[in-house]
C-alpha cells in the first residue's frame, strides 16, 4: 500500500494535523528546536515518510525545565487549590474523549497499531485514567502522628508534589503512555517535561495542543521531541526533581546512571518475559484465545506480553493446534484498515530485531509451529509466531523479543513450587497469567509467582485503579492506582512542641 492510499483513510482533522510543521511545546508556545534540526517520521506499514518533527536537544530541554520550574514555583498552577487542579485534569479527559477518533487515527498511522485497538483500548483507557487521577487531587492527605517522646506535641505529615518531573515514554502505546505519566503527576501538582519516543511523536504533540486547549497554564506541561540525546539531557538535568521512564531495561540502566548527578528520584517501567501457565483443567475455549491475545495483541509489543507459554503435557498438543488456528485467523494489514487485527512492527529496527530472534531460535533448535516469516513485501510486518521445542537456555526464551512470538513449553509436574520456580526463572517479573478452573490452585500459585501483576483466566488486563509495575529488573515503583500519586509526592513530617 502506498502512503497516499494509507493516509487516504484519515479524517480531515487528522490529515491536517499530520501535514503541519511540528514544533516543540515550551512554556505554552510552539517553537522550533534551537539547533534548527528536524527528523522524519515514518508510516511502518510501508516505510514511507509522513511527517517532519523538530529535533530537540539539550538546549531545548534546558529551556523546557526552566519553564516547568517557573510554573511550579511562581505561576498560577502553584496557587491552584486541589479541586481546581482536579477539575483541569478531569477536563483534559473530556477534551481527549472529544478528539478520540482523530487521536486514534494519528496513533494508528504513526505507530502501526490497528485502528480498532486504538479506538477500543488506548483512547478509552486514557480518558478514564485522566478522570480517575483527577479525582485523587482532593484526596492527597497526610496523617496526624502520635509522638512517644516526652512533652506535649502536635505532629503530622504532609504529602507535597515532588516538583519538576522529566517523563520519557516509549513507542508501543505512545498516547496512552503519555497519559499514564502526566495524569498522576498533574493530579499531584507537579510540572512536566515530556519526551516522546522519536519513532512515534505525533500523538504526544497533538496531546500537547489539547492540554493547552483544556486551559492548563503555560509551562505546566512541556513537550520536547527528539532522540536519545534529549532523553539523556532530561534524565541528567540538575533542576529536574524526578525522572519517570518506560522502555527497555537496557535504557533504564542508563537513566539511573544519568540521574545520579543530583540523586533525583527515579521510577522505571521496563521489560518483561511474562509466563502464561495453562493447567490441564483449564477451559480451553477461554485459555486458547486468551493466551493468543496475550502474545499477539499490539503485535506482541507489550512489556507484559505472555511470551513464555507453559502448558501441561496432557493438553499441550491440543493447545498448540488451537493456538496455531488463532494465529491463522488474525487479519494482518495497515493499522488504518478497520478490518486489521495485527499491524506492522513500529520500525525497521524493531522488524530486524524480531527477525533476528526468529533466526536465532531456529539455529538453537526451536521449531516453528506457525508463522516465523515476514508478511508481505513492504512495511514491517511479521507473522504471528508459535515456537515449540524451546528450552530455558535458548535466547528466545530468556530475552525479551517484543514481537508476536511465543515460546511454548510442556510441563508434567503438578507441584506448584516447581511450576513457580520455572516461571520465575527470569531476570524479569512484570506479569503472569494462570489458566485453571480451580480457583484455590490459582490463588496459591499467584502467591508464589514473582510478578507485579498476576492474572487468572485472562492476560494483559489493566484497570486505572490497579497498581502496575514489576519485580526484579522489570520495575522501580508502581503506576496507576493511588501508588502512582505516591510516585509524584514527597512526605514531609511536621512536629510542634506545644
Amino acid at each position: 500500500m502506498d502512503v497516499a492510499t494509507n493516509q487516504g483513510r484519515l479524517s480531515e482533522a487528522a490529515r491536517n494535523f499530520i501535514a503541519r510543521r511540528h514544533k516543540l511545546l515550551i512554556d505554552g508556545k510552539w517553537v522550533d528546536a534551537r539547533s534548527g534540526r528536524s527528523f522524519a517520521v515514518f508510516d511502518p506499514s510501508n516505510g514511507q515518510q509522513i511527517a517532519e518533527v523538530a529535533e530537540g536537544g539539550a538546549a531545548d530541554v534546558d529551556a523546557a525545565v526552566i519553564a516547568a520550574r517557573r510554573a511550579f514555583e511562581e505561576g498560577p498552577w502553584a496557587k491552584m487549590t486541589p479541586v481546581e487542579r482536579g477539575k483541569l485534569v478531569w477536563k483534559l479527559g473530556e477534551v481527549l474523549e472529544a478528539h478520540a477518533d482523530e487521536l486514534a487515527e494519528i496513533e494508528s498511522l504513526d505507530n502501526g497499531k490497528p485502528i480498532h485497538d486504538a479506538r477500543a483500548v488506548d483512547l478509552p483507557f486514557g480518558c478514564e485514567l485522566l478522570r480517575y487521577m483527577g479525582g485523587w487531587s482532593t484526596k492527597i492527605t497526610g496523617q496526624q502522628i502520635p509522638i512517644s517522646a516526652p512533652g506535649d506535641w502536635h505532629a503530622y505529615s504532609i504529602r507535597e508534589p515532588v516538583g519538576v518531573v522529566g517523563q520519557i515514554i516509549p513507542w508501543n502505546f505512545p498516547l496512552l503512555m503519555a497519559v499514564w505519566k502526566i495524569a498522576p503527576a498533574l493530579a499531584a501538582g507537579c510540572t512536566i517535561v515530556l519526551k516522546p519516543a522519536e519513532q512515534t511523536p505525533l500523538s504526544a504533540l497533538r496531546l500537547g495542543a489539547l492540554i493547552m486547549e483544556a486551559g492548563f497554564p503555560n509551562g505546566v506541561v512541556n513537550i520536547v521531541t527528539g532522540d536519545g540525546t534529549a532523553g539523556a539531557a532530561l534524565a541528567a538535568h540538575g533542576d529536574v526533581d524526578k525522572v519517570a521512564f518506560t522502555g527497555s531495561t537496557e535504557v533504564g540502566r542508563l537513566i539511573v546512571q544519568a540521574a545520579a548527578g543530583n540523586l533525583k528520584k527515579v521510577s522505571l517501567e521496563l521489560g518483561g518475559k511474562s509466563p502464561a501457565i495453562v493447567f490441564p483443567d483449564a477451559d480451553l475455549s477461554v485459555a486458547i484465545p486468551g493466551t493468543g491475545s496475550g502474545i499477539f495483541f499490539n503485535m506482541g509489543q507489550c512489556c507484559t506480553a505472555g511470551s513464555r507459554l507453559f502448558v501441561h503435557e496432557r493438553i499441550f498438543d491440543k493447545v498448540m493446534t488451537g493456538l496455531a488456528d488463532e494465529a491463522a485467523k488474525i487479519r494482518i494489514g495497515p493499522g488504518l484498515d478497520p478490518e486489521t487485527r495485527m499491524g506492522p512492527l513500529v520500525s525497521e529496527e524493531q522488524f530486524n530485531r524480531v527477525s533476528g530472534y526468529l533466526e536465532i531460535g531456529r539455529q538453537q533448535g526451536a521449531e516453528v509451529l506457525t508463522g516465523g516469516k515476514r508478511h508481505g513485501n513492504e512495511g514491517y510486518f511479521v507473522e504471528p509466531t508459535v515456537l515449540t521445542k524451546t528450552t530455558p537456555a535458548m535466547k528466545v526464551v530468556r530475552e525479551e523479543i517484543f514481537g508476536p512470538v511465543v515460546c511454548a513449553m510442556p510441563y508434567s509436574d503438578g507441584d506448584l513450587d516447581r511450576i513457580a520456580k520455572e516461571a520465575n526463572a527470569t531476570e524479569y517479573g512484570l506479569a503472569a497469567s494462570i489458566w485453571t478452573r480451580d480457583i484455590g490452585i490459582a490463588h496459591k500459585l499467584a502467591r508464589k509467582l514473582k510478578a507485579g501483576s498476576v492474572w487468572i483466566n485472562v492476560h494483559n488486563f489493566n484497570d486505572v485503579s490497579l497498581p502496575f509495575g514489576g519485580y526484579k529488573q522489570s520495575s522501580w515503583g508502581r503506576e496507576m492506582g493511588y501508588e502512582a500519586i505516591e510516585l509524584y509526592t514527597e512526605t514531609k513530617a511536621v512536629a510542634a512542641l506545644l
